[in-house]
């Protein structure tokens, strides 16, 4: 959550008075002084104190889930299975949602909190946060498409991507394996970026997402992140 409202949870008054609070130099967090009243903070990854008094109990979750195709990335869906429901009653707490979105059709790691802020931040373009897929296609990709994604693919609209880095794992006359690394999010954008290309995504699976990996987290299942984890997160606490 954000600071201000951190302290106004804990009886220090209203958002001015946490102002004056922070503008006297009187709130530190992790032993350094903070000014900033929109700092993004847990009260369990840090230590934050305001005119030497420890404030606690505020520590938000963080789930890495490998989600299924058919599943829809929302908090809750009339049609659909949910992220958001995958997950045990106990850890289905208020405020849970999904870090940004993958199709329903595409698997993969999809990040969870109840950090309000922390989602918003961690897809603010000022980041360029890497994704990473696996993607299987229709077609053969040949030596050119390195080239073709490194230069930004344009769509028939005029949407122009950023370059996106491809890494071919196996190229055959039917079906080609390969990575790809994009650092936004735009519609559809990796199955369009293929269809611009000539050939059609025909399985896609998120396995990468800034430092965090999938690795061999089984379909269906979700884990809290680990301590390293933890610490890349907080980079993000704090606006660059």
């Amino acid at each position: 959550m954000r600071l201000d409202k951190l302290l106004g949870l804990v009886g220090f008054g209203s958002r001015n008075q946490v102002k004056k609070l922070l503008h006297s130099r009187q709130v530190r967090i992790d032993g350094e002084i903070v000014t900033a009243i929109d700092q993004i903070v847990d009260t369990d990854l840090q230590d934050i104190r305001v005119a030497g008094r420890p404030v606690g109990g505020y520590g938000s979750k963080y789930f890495l889930l490998h989600k299924p195709a058919g599943v829809v990335t929302a908090v809750t869906d009339k049609e659909h299975q949910t992220v958001v429901d995958m997950l045990a009653l106990e850890n289905r707490v208020e405020g849970i949602y999904p870090i940004g979105r993958l199709d329903r059709d595409t698997e993969g790691l999809v990040l969870l909190t109840n950090n309000g802020p922390l989602g918003f931040r961690l897809l603010h373009p000022q980041y360029h946060i890497e994704k990473t897929y696996y993607v299987e296609v229709n077609g053969p990709l040949d030596d050119d498409a390195l080239t073709f994604f490194l230069a930004g693919v344009e769509f028939l609209d005029g949407t122009k991507c950023k370059p996106a880095q491809l890494e071919i794992l196996s190229s055959g006359r039917e079906k080609s394996c390969a990575h790809i690394r994009i650092a936004e999010g735009k519609f559809h954008q990796v199955k369009k970026m293929f269809l611009a290309y000539g050939v059609k995504v025909t399985y896609l699976k998120r396995i990468r997402f800034g430092e965090f990996d999938l690795g061999d987290l089984p379909l269906g299942h979700y884990r809290n992140l680990d301590e390293e984890e933890l610490q890349y997160l907080k980079k993000y606490f704090t606006k660059k």
